[in-house]
């Protein structure tokens, strides 16, 4: 069928590069190898569409210059070309948005919506990249996404970078034994280098040079699943034509080291939020160099050689001491050059970061910035900035994985082009930072698009098709919908911040609160009334769309976040009641902040996104013992709560990474609301001063009791979504014309 498809395709000159990839094949075929192995990209493809992958032939394409796609075919029969493996994954997924109507999301889709027979595009077209550098995740991404994932969840996350065009993908996972080992070489323990790093979910921050020690040690057994997880991980990114980028040496060492290598020039780093931060050995000393060089020799055994390298000196607080920051720059490039010749240094620009002394010491071809602030400040201007060096326009959309929707879309399609596009330009990439990822399918979705002709001009235009592939088809009200998302919570402007306010609900109790986490925005970034509206075109798409799993998600993510907006209109009102001193209407309010509360944990247990059961699963799954799951489960719990001790949690990081998961919203938030109300309620009651509330206690106390939460979904997401629109009142009321009253199934269009 292949070779039918193939004489067909050239007959028929449907799409010439594709036809001049074939010819070469048919013609020579023992002469001319194909340009690359498209194994790894037919497998992919048998994964994400296990029902008709057969129905897509897929041709290796010689690149010459920017990574490119072709699609063409007849009904049926489906010809992909491409210049890489996974740029062949993203002409399926063009195919399959621009063509079958259909989309492949993080999270969701509405694969369910194909035909049995794939339909063919009306006329061949091609795409072309932008930028050569398409880079993504955060160097917190392993702690607060996930950092227990298995093989199968990360092979999907894999498949999903590949299909919106990501080329360089950042993998910490299994440094730790690169560590293990190095240090073993300079003749610490094994007990002693365990004990030094964190538990998975915390690693991410000892990496940084934040902190060490957390929950540690954790078994031997668990380093080695990591090493063997890290080694499927960077052979799957190559056999897809995908750089792993791994993380570089720039002189961290455990503690005592000049004690154990007297003579070594040590600079104590300090403390973060009362962990101690690992040392730093000045990359000037000659003991430098052989500490760098066994690193990267460790790193190779066990992971093979990458042509990026990402790390940061100094981050976020980080001592120089007596070292010339300049020379020490130079020494950690000299020795990522002897290890790895040609390979590019990797620097996130964060804050103050990378340092104008960092930048000017190092050769500028070996040096990429990922730019985390792209979209956050107005007057940047990042040639000016970074002396030349080239960089990635980047954002970070969520901290600490806020199930908080929405981003700064518009900032993205206008700045990108512009910065891109003027005279002397070193723009040459995309990155995608989300601190956690996976939980906004639409923003991942038009950023990844910036890197790929034709980039979206308008977001309105944008989001019309968006509505159209993610739901399965087209849908007046999903447009309508995603219309109203795109003027709100992805039109949010620079000039402060790149994420959304986060609920209140999720804070500490305080009637001053303004927000959850910390550093959060403190009031709404968007029109929350108009927001509103999109729950109300949700409620009324097509029954025939509802079954997606994209359809469900959004809706419960769309109204869930409706509801967590409300509260900033409801705390002011229970304030003022207290301030006055009126019981009666004290107690009517807070009833309806805490029904909001219950109604929200009804409501996100209704989608497996939403479920604290799944974020504690891949810890449990890969426990040995009751011990270990009760150390691993407490990692897990304890980054999205208090973080981690007293001291780091009243610090201010205290649900920084707070969410909206069934079994936290009612295990956590809603006690510690209802215990802080009741509190007050006894003050207007007594005249006595309020309790005062030990919050990290109870925080602690439920990190380390979660047991049994639901593993599976509860209740329907139409349902529940109509009643919390029943509860912000905010749509009308359609009835059924015939009957003359409100539908009540959810198969039916209208709401009850």
């Amino acid at each position: 069928m292949a070779d039918q498809v193939r004489r067909r395709l050239l007959k028929a000159a449907v799409l010439s590069p594709i036809a001049v990839a074939l010819r070469g094949r048919q013609a020579a075929p023992s002469a001319e190898a194909p340009a690359f192995d498209t194994t790894a990209a037919r497998t992919a493809l048998v994964r994400l569409l296990p029902r008709w992958h057969t129905q897509f032939t897929l041709a290796a394409v010689q690149r010459s210059g920017a990574d490119q796609y072709y699609i063409g075919g007849t009904v049926g029969h489906i010809v992909v070309a491409g210049t890489s493996p996974a740029t062949l994954l993203v002409g399926v997924g063009a195919y399959l948005e621009q063509v079958a109507h259909v989309g492949i999301g993080w999270p969701g889709d509405s694969i369910s919506r194909l035909p049995a027979t794939l339909p063919a595009p009306t006329s061949s077209f091609s795409r072309r990249a932008v930028v050569p550098d398409r880079y993504a995740l955060n160097d917190t991404d392993d702690g607060y996404s996930n950092a227990y994932l298995e093989w199968s969840a990360w092979q999907h996350k894999i498949d999903l970078l590949a299909l919106r065009g990501i080329n360089e993908v950042f993998i910490p996972i299994g440094t730790e034994e690169v560590y293990r080992r190095t240090f073993r070489a300079f003749g610490y323990s094994d007990a002693g280098i365990r004990a030094w790093i964190p538990a998975p979910a915390h690693q991410p921050w000892w990496l940084l040079q934040n902190l060490s020690g957390f929950d540690a040690p954790v078994s031997p057994r668990l380093f080695a699943r990591r090493v063997e997880l890290a080694r499927k991980i960077v052979a799957r990114l190559r056999e897809l034509g995908m750089t792993p980028v791994l993380p570089g040496y720039f002189g961290t060492v455990p503690p005592r080291f000049a004690a154990k290598i007297p003579g070594a020039h040590v600079i104590p780093q300090g403390t973060w939020v009362g962990y101690d931060r690992p040392d730093w050995l000045d990359p000037r000393d000659p003991l430098y160099a052989r500490v760098a060089a066994t690193f990267y020799r460790m790193q190779r055994e066990l992971f093979g050689d990458t042509t990026m390298y990402k790390m940061d000196l100094l981050h976020e607080g980080g001592r120089a001491a007596d070292v010339p920051v300049a020379e020490a720059a130079r020494q950690v490039m000299a020795a990522l050059q002897a290890a790895h010749p040609g390979a590019r240094w990797v620097m996130l620009g964060w804050q103050r970061n990378p340092l104008p002394a960092v930048i000017d010491a190092v050769d500028h071809r070996h040096v990429f910035i990922v730019d985390g602030l792209s979209d956050r400040y107005d007057g940047l201007d990042r040639e000016r900035d970074w002396h030349g060096a080239p960089y990635a326009f980047g954002t970070i959309p969520n901290f600490g994985g806020h199930t908080t929707l929405g981003a700064n879309a518009g900032v993205w399609l206008e700045r990108f082009a512009q910065w891109r596009t003027k005279p002397g330009s070193r723009l040459r990439g995309i990155a995608w930072m989300p601190e956690g990822s996976g939980n906004d399918a639409a923003a991942f979705a038009l950023f990844t698009a910036l890197a790929w002709e034709a980039a979206p001009s308008t977001a309105e235009a944008w989001f019309d098709a968006y509505a159209t592939s993610r739901y399965g088809g087209a849908d007046a009200h999903a447009i309508a919908a995603w219309r109203i998302l795109g003027k709100t919570a992805y039109a949010m402007p620079a000039g402060e911040w790149s994420e959304p306010q986060d609920s209140l609900f999720n804070a500490r109790p305080s009637l001053d609160v303004d927000t959850a986490a910390t550093w959060s925005p403190p009031s709404m970034r968007y029109y929350a009334g108009e927001f509103e509206q999109a729950v109300c075109e949700l409620l009324q798409v097509t029954p025939a769309l509802r079954g997606t799993t994209a359809y469900r998600h959004d809706l419960v993510d769309v109204s869930r976040q409706a509801l967590s907006n409300r509260s900033r209109v409801l705390l002011p009102r229970i304030k003022a009641a207290y301030a006055a001193k009126d019981a009666a209407r004290f107690h009517l309010l807070i009833g309806q902040w805490l029904d909001d509360m219950e109604l929200l944990d009804r409501l996100v247990a209704s989608d497996p996104h939403f479920l604290l059961a799944n974020w504690l699963a891949p810890a449990r799954d890969v426990s040995s013992n009751a011990a270990e799951s009760t150390q691993l489960e407490y990692d897990q719990c304890s980054i999205i709560s208090v973080w981690g001790d007293q001291e780091a949690s009243n610090s201010g990081l205290h649900d920084y990474a707070n969410r909206q998961l069934a079994g936290l919203v009612r295990g956590l938030y809603l006690p510690r609301w209802k215990r802080y109300f009741e509190s007050l309620q006894h003050s207007l009651a007594t005249g006595i001063p309020p309790e005062r509330i030990d919050w990290f206690a109870m925080e602690h106390a439920w990190a380390v009791s979660q047991k049994g939460v639901a593993a599976r979904p509860e209740g329907e997401p139409w349902l529940l979504a109509a009643e919390a629109a029943r509860r912000l009142g905010i749509c009308p009321r359609p009835r059924d014309a015939a009957a003359g009253h409100p539908r009540r199934d959810p198969r039916q269009t209208g709401w009850p």
